[in-house]
């Protein structure tokens, strides 16, 4: 869907007066967006945020032969680190702040990182190989709680209990798991046959692991609260999800600020408590069947977009400096804030 996430980052950019407009990919990957970006806003400034040192040079080497570098800055860091990022570089108002939650082809194509079920590799699942939680890790030193924990609330795994049971069992007789094929196997023995999903059965656990070693959905709902306060006035964010728990948390998030902050049946809403988010997208937009075709990953995609239409009110800084610090303010995948793991990845971002 790169034409509409082109649209929607830099649809409002024509409206900054008096200054170069700033967009910030927090999830700069391989820059593909970025440099789309870049090409149809050719006065704006991009700020390019990625945990993944790999694909930071080879993103900034991208932009270089575009002939785009002198418009852009790379930044290493975690995206829920967005407000740090600005304050560094002198950034006190952004107009765009876009976020695409899916894999970078990157970590796609290089099997050594055991993110894929189909091909088998160390149980790594690390976007920045510099922390020291892997999915290997998790796997042997979690407690089985915790473990089924994570599978059923990340992975949304229906038999989440049996899995870690199995997996605790494999480590207790020495042979703890350490490779993709390996964890296949497992869960392939572990799950009833009768209720096998679609597909490869380990799906939800390779993802649910992710989720955990990378504090993925922590991260997503305390960099949004961020991104809202950075927004000059006309300032959008747009989010590209790839799967229910990451599309629910943005949704959440988006609805604060899309209806009035009054008690319900109130006759009069007072200016102050107007929305301050308007809807770009109606809902999730989702990719159409020719896109599918041709990039079956785009199925599963779900992009939102909000805009600023007026100045944040004091209450709702307040609410989002709290939020962008305790993750748990915002319903994290749709749930109440208690329901997450017990334990989070390293401080990092995706992509």
């Amino acid at each position: 869907m790169l034409d509409e996430c082109v649209a929607l980052v830099t649809g409002g950019l024509d409206r900054v007066n008096g200054r170069r407009p700033v967009i910030v990919d927090c999830t700069l990957g391989l820059a593909g967006h970025a440099t789309a970006f870049l090409k149809a806003a050719p006065d704006t400034r991009l700020i390019g945020i990625d945990r993944d040192a790999e694909a930071l040079g080879l993103a900034a080497e991208r932009l270089e032969r575009e002939g785009l570098a002198d418009r852009f800055t790379p930044v290493h860091a975690a995206f829920d680190a967005l407000g740090d990022v600005l304050a560094d570089q002198g950034v006190a108002q952004v107009d765009a702040v876009f976020m695409d939650l899916g894999l970078s082809s990157l970590q796609i194509d290089e099997t050594d990182r055991g993110f894929s079920y189909s091909q088998d590799a160390p149980l790594d699942m690390r976007m920045d190989v510099t922390q020291p939680l892997t999915a290997a890790r998790v796997l042997a030193e979690y407690s089985e709680a915790d473990l089924a924990r994570i599978l059923k609330v990340y992975g949304e795994e229906r038999h989440a209990r049996p899995i870690a049971r199995a997996i605790v069992r494999r480590r207790e007789a020495g042979r703890p798991l350490e490779t993709s094929a390996e964890l296949n196997r497992l869960v392939d023995e572990a799950m009833p046959q009768a209720h096998r999903p679609a597909g490869n059965p380990a799906k939800r656990v390779f993802q649910a692991l992710r989720i955990e070693v990378n504090g993925e959905l922590d991260k997503l709902a305390a960099t949004l609260p961020q991104a809202a306060l950075a927004l000059a006035p006309a300032g959008r964010i747009v989010v590209e999800s790839y799967h229910s728990l990451e599309d629910r948390t943005v949704k959440a998030f988006m609805a604060q600020g899309l209806k009035a902050d009054v008690p319900e049946g109130m006759p009069v809403v007072p200016p102050d408590m107007m929305p301050y988010f308007k809807e770009l997208t109606r809902g999730a937009m989702k990719a159409g069947p020719q896109e599918i075709a041709a990039n079956p990953r785009s199925a599963s995609v779900r992009l939102r977009a909000v805009e600023l239409t007026r100045p944040l009110p004091g209450r709702w800084r307040h609410r989002f400096a709290e939020q962008a610090t305790d993750p748990s303010a915002i319903a994290i995948g749709g749930g109440d804030g208690h329901d997450r793991a017990g334990r989070s990845g390293s401080r990092g971002r995706r992509r």
